[in-house]
């Protein structure tokens, strides 16, 4: 692995992906994010870490269509020809997803189709794309759900997408141990962002019923979260594989 590090981050320009970007900047690594459809928090983001002087460039991507990761992987690559004088990266963090809140009954067959290419086929086959340039010694990260553990009536969609990846991260930690790459799941709770219309931060009720339901007494901050990411890219999270880590406070302990 090169002394200067590059991480990709899905789905950085806000919530939890913005925080894993700034976290991991601070720690001396280039970023390189990703957004779907807001450039402008995407800039904004980029800004934010070229300022603390790290270099960083955001790219558009849609997680759940596949067929337009080849085109994405050509811009990348010509972006770490360009920008890095690099064909390589370190660190991959695969956190873009959507929110699903209906129960199993209301559920339609596109809804489910969606959170099955959002978050579990297309995760697949992004990592797949991935592989051939993520450098020896690499780390990968997927984000998973608390609710892979607890259960709320109207998440049993994206729950189950999210148990799909935390055993598809076990498998990967086995098969490239040999290129000493480790793959790793972090599994927040309740956070406070705009996922899912924003009700764990704008919902005082749910607030109140979250921290009730949690040991600190509190609703999670994407502060939280980043910080956890930002060091499984250390050298100190090198010997930390195929491990779940659930970071919500404890949640329903």
């Amino acid at each position: 692995m090169s002394d200067k590090t590059i991480a990709l981050i899905t789905g950085g320009s806000r919530g939890l992906g913005r925080d894993m970007a700034l976290k991991l900047a601070k720690k001396g690594t280039d970023i390189i994010l990703t957004y779907h459809s807001n450039k402008s928090a995407a800039e904004k983001v980029v800004e934010e870490i070229q300022k603390s002087g790290q270099r960083a460039f955001a790219l558009p991507l849609d997680t759940s269509n596949i067929k337009g990761f080849n085109d994405f992987f050509k811009k990348l690559g010509n972006c770490l020809e360009n920008e890095f004088a690099r064909k390589d990266f370190d660190f991959l963090i695969n956190n873009a997803g959507t929110g699903l809140n209906k129960t199993i009954s209301e559920t339609t067959e596109e809804e489910f189709d969606d959170m099955l290419n959002i978050h579990f086929k297309g995760v697949f086959f992004f990592i797949q794309k991935a592989l051939p340039i993520l450098n020896e010694g690499g780390r990968i990260i997927n984000i998973s759900s608390g609710l892979t553990r607890f259960s709320f009536p109207g998440s049993s969609v994206y729950a189950s997408m999210k148990g799909a990846i935390e055993v598809f991260t076990r498998y990967l930690a086995k098969e490239l141990g040999g290129r000493k790459i480790t793959a790793n799941v972090i599994a927040p709770g309740a956070i406070a962002t705009d996922f899912g219309g924003g009700t764990n931060r704008d919902n005082e009720e749910k607030r109140k019923i979250i921290s009730n339901l949690t040991a600190l007494g509190k609703v999670g901050e994407p502060e939280d979260i980043g910080g956890i990411v930002a060091f499984l890219c250390t050298p100190e999270g090198s010997w930390i594989n195929g491990q779940r880590i659930e970071v919500s406070g404890g949640m329903l302990v």
